[in-house]
């Protein structure tokens, strides 16, 4: 990867108390990313990230004012697990929020990680290509530093836009994510971190360490939302 520097990429940071400030803000953003998308596009494109903090925000827009027939559903990563696993992240997407709003089904694109790394990737590939650019991105960071399933130290083909991931150092290993590059080619990024375990990766981050998180950004704009806890 190459190395990026934090000042090098259009990054604006906003401390916020704890989680639940975090996720007020991210629902608040969603919608309002998603009333600019409709009105000026007709159409809002949304990749959704795993993890507690994402998952407390789509429970608080579940009584949301918005037009949910113009929303498209993507994911940022997925696990090669059952398509009824507990850990896939589109299934905890259905539970807190896509099951009890009138998103249509075909709007929502799933990583159909469920048939292998490299299959999924490849499906995907299209799925994504189709949809660029899209609208929002919403991530995470790792204690690591890494993002989706973006992990230190892996090597992905420069050229495309899902990647296969084999040997990740979480379970399950096999995964499918996408790249930085997609992950980039958005109109807006925002990124959530809470907890003081992530305090080194955000040292790192500003610092312009080579972590996968610091390859996101450019052209899109990224707003990180991170509580005191995180902060650096």
């Amino acid at each position: 990867m190459k190395k990026r520097k934090i000042e090098d990429t259009p990054t604006r940071w906003h401390v916020l108390d704890d989680p639940e400030a975090i996720a007020v803000q991210a629902a608040q953003r969603i919608l309002q990313a998603a009333s600019r998308a409709i009105t000026g596009r007709g159409l809002f494109r949304i990749v959704l990230a795993g993890g507690r903090t994402p998952e407390a925000a789509y429970r608080l827009l579940v009584d949301a004012d918005t037009d949910w027939s113009r929303w498209e559903i993507y994911f940022g990563d997925e696990r090669c697990l059952p398509v009824d696993d507990a850990q896939r992240n589109s299934l905890m997407a259905a539970r807190a929020l896509l099951d009890s709003v009138a998103v249509p089904a075909a709007n929502v694109h799933p990583i159909p990680a469920e048939r292998g790394a490299e299959a999924a990737a490849g499906e995907y590939e299209l799925v994504v290509r189709a949809a660029l650019p899209f609208d929002l991105v919403l991530l995470g960071i790792g204690e690591d530093g890494h993002t989706a399933s973006l992990f230190p130290g892996q090597q992905h083909p420069p050229d495309r836009l899902v990647h296969a991931v084999r040997n990740a150092p979480k379970p399950p290993p096999d995964r499918v994510s996408l790249s930085a590059g997609a992950l980039s080619e958005a109109r807006e990024v925002l990124i959530l971190v809470t907890g003081a375990g992530k305090q080194t990766a955000i040292q790192g981050w500003r610092a312009g360490e080579r972590l996968p998180i610091t390859e996101i950004g450019g052209p899109a704009q990224v707003d990180v939302l991170l509580d005191k806890a995180a902060q650096a």
